[in-house]
């Protein structure tokens, strides 16, 4: 019961909606407005054979809506929706428990929803889980997929691996970590666009693109918060690199560029834009911290938790209108 403890607790399930719905909503939006054919696994719909440029990808639309729109194949959407919300972030928080656990023994955030301290008993066990939970989802999703979406998922997969894994530990290359970070929300998005049949128009890159821009400026704002402990355990990231005070305003600018993107999308997608706001305004009292002084930074990223939840509603309630719209 411990390890399933240890499991749980490592896989942040605060997190676990960040990546589920943006696969689900990607597929669902995708497939509710794609003509049918018929195919392995039932209905379902091939690539390049949609015009769909969803306005938000934070949640999932379950509701019927087969009369009007086309039909999803729900046992894709389950089984992809399952796959991002546990093992997948079992894999890419568990990895990292493991191989950062010598900082994060020097990280008073540890050890409970913002990161699990993993005891070195457990690390073995952790590993092992990631592959065993990981694998069967992995397994079907490449049978019922094609090249393309392969490849997305292929990205997606090596993103998670390659921020923490000795050799790669893109987590210490500044820049690249956060980078890499965004990847790990917005691939899912990807891959369930490409998965549903989608044709990426320029309202749909613009989409994308916020999407990553917001992904770029929470990881950075989060990694303020670290500087010292990372320091102190010989681990480099964006903020070490640049420092608090220029992560920090780093954060608020790409949280306002993804604002403006978000403005070129179809409607009601830009009301979207507005939701970057409280984000930037979070992150706004840190302007000028100092390395000194940003564990504070702590309060505003508790803040960000919370914010996601709040966002996802407004999202799911713009994501309806604009499927109504289109229906």
């Amino acid at each position: 019961m411990n390890t399933i403890k240890a499991l749980f607790v490592s896989s942040r399930p605060l997190s676990w909606i960040n990546t589920a719905f943006p696969f689900a909503a990607a597929y669902v939006l995708t497939s509710l407005l794609a003509p049918v054919t018929t195919g392995y696994l039932g209905s379902y719909q091939p690539l390049s054979q949609v015009d769909v440029t969803p306005t938000g990808t934070e949640a999932v639309l379950f509701f019927a809506a087969e009369n009007a729109l086309g039909p999803v194949n729900w046992l894709v959407l389950i089984v992809g929706a399952l796959y991002f919300l546990i093992p997948y972030n079992l894999a890419m928080y568990g990895i990292n428990d493991v191989f950062d656990y010598e900082s994060d023994l020097h990280n008073p955030r540890k050890g409970g929803v913002e990161g699990a301290l993993l005891d070195r008993s457990l690390h073995r066990t952790t590993l092992r889980a990631a592959v065993i939970t990981n694998v069967p989802f992995l397994v079907f999703l490449v049978a019922v997929g094609d090249p393309l979406s392969w490849l997305v998922l292929a990205v997606s997969v090596f993103a998670v691996i390659a921020y923490s894994a000795p050799g790669l530990r893109f987590k210490e290359r500044p820049f690249v970590d956060s980078v890499t970070s965004s990847t790990h929300f917005v691939s899912p998005a990807v891959y369930g666009l490409v998965l549903a049949g989608a044709t990426f128009t320029p309202q749909l890159w613009a989409l994308l693109g916020a999407f990553f821009l917001w992904g770029v400026a929470s990881h950075a704002f989060g990694a303020v918060q670290d500087v010292l402990a990372d320091r102190e355990g010989g681990i480099s990231s964006i903020a070490t690199e640049i420092g608090a005070r220029a992560t920090v305003r780093l954060s608020v600018v790409a949280y306002l560029l993804a604002g403006v993107l978000l403005t070129f999308t179809e409607w009601p997608g830009p009301l979207a834009a507005l939701l970057t706001l409280p984000y930037a305004i979070s992150c706004a009292p840190w302007w000028n911290v100092t390395d000194d002084r940003a564990e504070e930074v702590n309060r505003g990223w508790r803040r960000f938790l919370a914010l996601n939840f709040v966002s996802g509603f407004v999202v799911t309630m713009l994501m309806i209108w604009w499927v109504f719209l289109r229906g």
